[in-house]
């Protein structure tokens, strides 16, 4: 069974294939392929009738009917894949036959196709369309869904299958891909609690539900304060740009609202505010706010949610076997240790925590030459920053964003996939539905031969009932084991709009989030695994190739061709490219520590044996044992640390990024060795070793396998601009 998008909690099942958050699964084959029909649930008493239980029709083996999917949907649609699914699992585990490959593993990864469409389509719109019906059915339903899959994890007959299998793994004849599936398939049942006696099956299981449902309370709570903003009124506007107060007027309009601006609390809106606002009491008065989401002692507090959540993952992790929930959670990834993920963001930290030091001296001095003899807070941060950036590099934000158009970007990230993997994107909107008016779609097709490999969407603006940040999804994910699939892949960015009528312009961390997220989806556009079971890569492992991706938005061959000036049609010039690239390593500091603390309280507060019960508390003291400079905030507060607490996907987790980095870096140096960093014979090894393969063998090996070593930590800190002694 592939559906695991909504699941990215307590019980993913291990014989489900391919969590669609942001791990690749397998490559494209011929173009117009058909989905695998749905069991049959017309049989089933109360059947009605839904395009949700439907296999995905039209071109390009079927694709999703976002404009035929309603909310109200959902629930018998829901009820009809998982009877379709325990209907699946029960033929497996029943089976007189002796178990084989094929009839346990194989038809494992078959298993419950129509509840994989529904629970994919789902997903999306908790992600993107969660208004206050799909909320209260994401609370209803996410337990249940627990539940269901619990079951299958704690199905002693199908377990026994897949453990006679693994004993007699030598004998069988497997080939490589589907010796590393049994393998980790068995492992995984051997994880989430196929080997405990009844009690503690139902224990697991009572804790698993609580979790779930946990889950979409904290992120329902997050949401509704995001979705709060700042009104500004014409004297609130000193410093901003013309181009935001412009975005500021249009979500004001969004709202309905007939005059004024506003700041939206949420990190696309807020930061550039804090950036460029010369109003000292605003941004005060914005940042708290944007910080204190989750953490205002109302109806949206998240606190008790946090001690909850820790407790019982505290309880599962010791009930399944290991000293912490980290030590679970670290079980399937590179580091293995939490203290291996320890010694890493400690290696980073001191030299982080000293040059915030001298980054806050440098603000000082430019406050004092302004008569401003004030003490740097966290709302300074970023005016401050720019201020300095001006004055050492002579680089000013508001003068690169205009070579920054987004869809020159988003067509810059194309042609950079096309240079390094061969892949050409062809616009289709109009042709396929969108769940939004604002998603664009592209057909992927391989250059050299015009072989269809996939779709491309892209939802790239912020709106209400959408969650923050950026990410990516997969609609569907490619396999050859069992007839080809082709794979439908999303990026969801949240720029803020323009005015009408004006190009909407991004700054330079933008654009390398755009490309950031287009890189994980040439992840799955890549992929050539067999079984969707090996698409998934450990979470310390899923950031890199995203990671690596962002290097090339200031190539000169990118920036030559798309990064044009939107009024004069000028490339960047070098002159600013290099005063850009000069600066890079300034403000590291903040950057590195605004993510480490996060990182570093992740990791101290999941590797204890018995969660914590006062967030606040131990988010406050933990951030004073570390030494944390006042004036740079976490980048995540607990309060409203969505990666941890609205599923189990990056707890004990968030240092996964530093860790991709690592390898990053590292790989980024190999392509600047070259002496051309579109290197066709390195790009190629990028694609088969790194890329593509997903899975299938140790990703630890194949990183070696590329660079012909282990990767050096010293890479790194070179970027940083930090000591490597």
């Amino acid at each position: 069974m592939a559906a695991q998008k909504l699941l990215a909690s307590a019980a993913i099942l291990a014989l489900c294939a391919a969590c669609a958050s942001q791990s690749p699964p397998s490559p494209a084959s011929e173009a117009v392929l058909t989905q695998a029909a749905a069991p049959a649930p017309a049989k089933d008493p109360g059947f009605v009738a839904t395009p949700l239980l439907s296999a995905w029709a039209g071109p390009y083996g079927g694709v999703p009917p976002w404009d035929q999917i309603k909310p109200a949907d959902f629930p018998h649609a829901l009820s009809a894949g998982i009877k379709g699914l325990e209907r699946d699992i029960a033929a497996i585990a029943e089976n007189p036959e002796p178990p084989t490959f094929e009839n346990t593993i194989a038809a494992s990864e078959r298993a419950g196709r129509t509840l994989d469409r529904v629970t994919t389509q789902f997903d999306v719109f908790q992600s993107n369309l969660a208004d206050d019906e799909v909320q209260a059915l994401d609370k209803e339903w996410s337990p249940k869904l627990t539940g269901v899959f619990d079951a299958i994890n704690f199905n002693q007959k199908l377990f026994a299958r897949v453990a006679a299998l693994h004993e007699q793994k030598d004998q069988l004849g497997l080939s490589a891909g589907q010796m590393r599936l049994l393998e980790r398939t068995y492992d995984g049942f051997k994880r989430r609690g196929a080997q405990l006696d009844e009690a503690g099956k139902a224990q697991l299981g009572a804790i698993n539900q609580q979790l779930s449902a946990l889950f979409s309370d904290f992120s329902a709570r997050v949401l509704s304060d995001e979705e709060t903003w700042t009104m500004l009124a014409a004297g609130d506007l000193a410093g901003l740009p013309e181009s935001y107060k412009a975005s500021a007027r249009a979500a004001a309009e969004e709202q309905g609202l007939k005059e004024g601006w506003i700041v939206v609390n949420t990190r696309s809106s807020v930061d550039p505010f804090l950036t460029f606002s010369a109003r000292r009491d605003l941004r005060e008065k914005i940042w708290k706010k944007f910080k204190g989401r989750g953490d205002n002692g109302d109806a949206n507090d998240t606190n008790a949610l946090i001690a909850k959540i820790t407790q019982l993952r505290a309880e599962r992790a010791k009930l399944l076997g290991f000293p912490t929930h980290a030590h679970w959670r670290m079980d399937d990834t590179m580091a293995k240790d939490p203290a291996k993920a320890e010694a890493l963001m400690n290696r980073v930290w001191t030299p982080a925590v000293q040059r915030v030091k001298e980054e806050v001296a440098d603000m000082r001095a430019i406050a004092k030459k302004e008569g401003a003899n004030i003490n740097i807070e966290p709302w300074d941060y970023l005016f401050y920053a720019e201020k300095v950036r001006k004055a050492k590099y002579d680089v000013d934000q508001s003068e690169i964003k205009p070579y920054f158009e987004l869809n020159n970007m988003i067509n810059a990230a194309f042609w950079t996939a096309g240079e390094l993997y061969g892949l050409n994107f062809a616009e289709i909107t109009g042709k396929v539905p969108v769940f939004h008016p604002d998603v664009r779609v592209w057909e992927v097709t391989d250059k050299s031969s015009g072989r269809h490999i996939g779709l491309f969407y892209g939802d790239y603006f912020a709106r209400a009932d959408k969650r923050s940040g950026a990410w990516m999804t997969s609609y569907r994910v490619h396999e050859t084991f069992d007839g080809a699939r082709t794979p439908l892949v999303s990026n969801n960015n949240n720029f803020v709009k323009g005015a009408p009528g004006q190009p909407v312009l991004i700054s330079l961390d933008d654009a390398r989030t755009l490309f950031h997220e287009f890189g994980h989806a040439v992840h799955y556009l890549v992929s050539n695994v067999e079984y969707p079971g090996l698409g998934n890569t450990p979470r310390d492992y899923v950031e890199y190739p995203s990671q690596v991706m962002e290097h090339w938005v200031l190539t000169r061959p990118v920036l030559d061709r798309f990064a044009k000036h939107y009024q004069t049609g000028a490339a960047m010039p070098q002159a600013l490219v290099s005063k850009v690239e000069q600066s890079e390593k300034f403000n590291q500091g903040y950057q590195t520590v605004e993510f480490l603390s996060s990182a570093i309280l992740d990791m101290k507060m999941h590797n204890r044996p018995d969660g914590v019960a006062d967030p606040k508390a131990f988010e406050a003291a933990s951030l004073k044992a570390i030494g944390a400079p006042h004036e740079v905030a976490m980048r995540h507060r607990l309060p409203q640390f969505n990666h941890l607490f609205a599923s189990d996907a990056y707890s004990a987790g968030y240092y996964s990024y530093l860790w991709s980095e690592v390898m990053d870096a590292d790989t980024w140096k190999a392509f600047e060795e070259s002496g051309n960093v579109f290197d066709p014979a390195l790009a190629a090894k990028m694609k088969n070793v790194i890329l593509a393969p997903g899975n299938t063998s140790d990703r630890a090996l194949a990183f070696r396998a590329f660079r012909g070593r282990d990767p050096d930590v010293k890479a790194l800190l070179e970027v940083r601009g930090f000591p490597t002694n």
